[in-house]
């Protein structure tokens, strides 16, 4: 039996996401899930608490969940990436990723390593196009299809080679046809998005027939969060916040954290405070991003920082192998206790914040909670 590792949100688990665990099972392979926590790479709260989603992932096929870190997972997509196969890397023989294309995903990324790329990309950034459009039309200037990266999920899964060429992983990565609109709001009962699947859950209509059985059981009784039920919150983080700490945030380069500063001040929604920073040089995602870090205090110098260890959210007796195989190789998954690290603190943070975006009453914070292991039969 050999292991593969899936790096993912599960925001919610659809039956889009069974299907990749399945494909990885049926060849007789373990499944490890590294997952983002309470926050996702959209600069948003998770719908669901990430012990749910944990639990949910063991009970439809995974073996042993890993908690992304916070740090990883709120990083561009290239980091996002790079800290998933860095975790993954030292116990995982091969990497299952989604996209919409499952041709030329590596080629890209070695175009993209190419010591001819920055220079490619520095001219059409220099022409005033924002990253993903000057990205693509580098690639063009290479000879090379850069509507590749029009695609979400092909954006990760290129991103996915990157980080296992420039880490030199001994990881196999195994793409996956991923049918469907990752953005679709209408729920495709066959090929659901996620998206679809929170609209849905939000205005409390029929989910349930998008999520696995098991999934759906263990979501039906979970408090929901969104980003407008903490809005209040957020508003009151960035108006209080000093010049100097507007100044540290992640993505303020460029004289971005001033702009975001004044819209904070001018502005009373977070879709005005969006909507008067955004420009075409500055993607919405990448916005939404600086503002959540602010909420939760963290620092560029923080999010750049390597995390220390991967968090063990659930696992069934094959995970419990993996975590010696993951310690023997000199991986750092930590069941649960507390540990003498700074880290700690950012984490414990996070998600004592996390309840203030729920949807009624909050559930207690996540370091109440025990890790996930399932009962005896």
């Amino acid at each position: 039996m050999k292991t593969v590792g899936i790096i993912c949100e599960y925001n919610p688990l659809h039956l889009g996401h069974k299907k990749q665990i399945d494909h990885v099972k049926a060849a007789g392979n373990a499944v490890v899930c590294i997952m983002s926590g309470n926050y996702v790479q959209r600069g948003k709260p998770a719908i669901i608490d990430k012990s749910l989603r944990a639990k949910a992932a063991v009970e439809c096929g995974a073996d042993l969940v890993l908690e992304l870190p916070l740090t990883a997972a709120l990083s561009s997509a290239e980091s996002f990436a790079s800290e998933g196969v860095r975790f993954l890397s030292p116990f995982c023989d091969g990497l299952c990723f989604g996209a919409e294309d499952t041709h030329g995903l590596m080629e890209t990324a070695q175009a993209l390593l190419s010591e001819e790329f920055p220079a490619a990309l520095r001219a059409e950034l220099d022409m005033g196009l924002s990253f993903p459009a000057a990205r693509q039309r580098a690639l063009e200037r290479m000879g090379l299809d850069g509507a590749i990266l029009t695609k979400p999920n092909n954006i990760l899964a290129v991103e996915y080679c990157k980080a296992i060429l420039a880490q030199k992983s001994a990881m196999v990565p195994m793409s996956i046809h991923r049918a469907g609109d990752y953005h679709n709001e209408t729920p495709d009962r066959e090929n659901p998005s996620a998206t679809a699947v929170r609209k849905l859950m939000l205005s409390a209509q029929d989910w349930k027939s998008c999520a696995p059985a098991n999934a759906a059981t263990t979501f039906q009784d979970a408090t929901l969060h969104s980003l407008g039920a903490g809005e209040r919150a957020i508003l009151c983080k960035l108006r209080t916040m000093t010049e100097p700490e507007f100044e540290a945030l992640p993505y303020g380069s460029e004289g971005l954290w001033r702009k975001l500063m004044h819209a904070a001040r001018s502005y009373a929604t977070l879709e005005e405070i969006a909507f008067a920073v955004k420009s075409k040089r500055y993607t919405r995602s990448r916005i939404d991003r600086m503002i959540l870090c602010a909420f939760l205090g963290l620092t560029a110098q923080e999010l750049a920082s390597p995390a220390p260890y991967a968090r063990v959210l659930a696992f069934n007796d094959q995970g419990r192998e993996i975590i010696k195989t993951a310690r023997n190789y000199g991986s750092y998954p930590n069941i649960g206790q507390k540990l003498d690290n700074p880290y700690q603190a950012l984490e414990d943070r996070a998600d004592a914040l996390y309840g203030l975006f729920a949807h009624g009453t909050p559930d207690p914070p996540y370091f109440f909670r025990r890790v996930y292991y399932p009962p005896l039969p």
